[in-house]
């Protein structure tokens, strides 16, 4: 009966008992499982899992979820090492498992983001929850109008690696974020509001999760002060440095750090020399 969960069958009550109901192929509904009252001989639409046991068991709280049906199940724990669990919409937490979530943890979804996953199997018949693929969310993806230039749109992240963070919006597009317009990497799953800076021929757009640049160049001028001040007033950069090094430390470009180190100036905060930059 093991290929039978993660369905929705329709099955016929066999017999009454004191925790609960068995169905046909013996498979028990428990009373605490049965939204209902059922008599022998009833049928009854259920879902289909393993309890702790390895048994296949029944609930009448049908998933939104369930094979070869895909839906957005929110995270519900984080289990490092392991993996994270999702509510599919019935009694059953599923089990995401690490192998199918990015290689490193700090970019896992947390509680409350949300995976747009159908149900599987592992090697020992236990059911999992599987993220779509590119493929099955292609089905989802709208074509975005040229008008949505500059306008902020929302979205979920639904993969993301070192290039960039790719996004379904809430209508239905598909968004890419590079990581040069992003402060840090968002988690998978992560709910994100951004600009759209791009719309392409094929209808999708790339968006940036950076202010513009009028309002960042306050922010990363706080930055730079506050890295001034837990280095005792000194750092080694300056306007002429290494455009990966800066990067690396305050995550925004060197066009970027220009403008703060320029507006710092001005502002008679700090001064430049020998390669370096000095709180005043």
């Amino acid at each position: 009966m093991h290929q039978k969960i993660g369905t929705i069958q329709t099955l016929q009550v066999l017999r009454q008992i004191d925790t609960g109901y068995v169905l046909e192929n013996d498979i028990l509904l428990h009373h605490n499982e049965a939204n209902i009252e059922l008599t022998d001989e009833d049928t009854v639409e259920v879902f289909l899992y393993q309890d702790k046991k390895g048994q296949t068991v029944a609930t009448t709280q049908l998933p939104t979820i369930q094979m070869d049906v895909y839906g957005w199940a929110p995270v519900v724990e984080v289990v490092p090492h392991l993996g994270v669990f999702v509510n599919i919409g019935t009694t059953k937490e599923i089990l995401v498992s690490k192998d199918d979530l990015p290689l490193f943890e700090d970019v896992w979804p947390a509680v409350g983001d949300e995976l747009y996953v159908t149900l599987g199997k592992d090697q020992k018949g236990r059911l999992l929850a599987i993220p779509a693929t590119e493929g099955v969310l292609e089905r989802l993806f709208e074509f975005a109008p040229e008008n949505i230039l500059n306008s902020t749109v929302t979205g979920r992240i639904y993969r993301t690696d070192r290039e960039g963070s790719t996004v379904i919006t809430e209508d239905g597009y598909r968004g890419f974020i590079h990581h040069t317009e992003r402060k840090q990497e968002p988690r998978l799953g992560e709910h994100v509001e951004g600009r759209v800076i791009d719309v392409k021929e094929d209808g999708t757009i790339n968006l940036s999760l950076r202010p513009l640049k009028q309002h960042s160049m306050g922010e990363d001028a706080d930055a730079i002060l506050a890295h001034l001040e837990d280095n005792d007033g000194v750092i080694p950069f300056s306007d002429k440095s290494d455009p990966e090094d800066i990067r690396d430390t305050f995550h925004i470009s060197k066009a970027a750090f220009k403008r703060a180190l320029g507006k710092l100036m001005k502002e008679k905060r700090i001064e430049q020399r020998d390669g370096k930059t000095f709180l005043l």
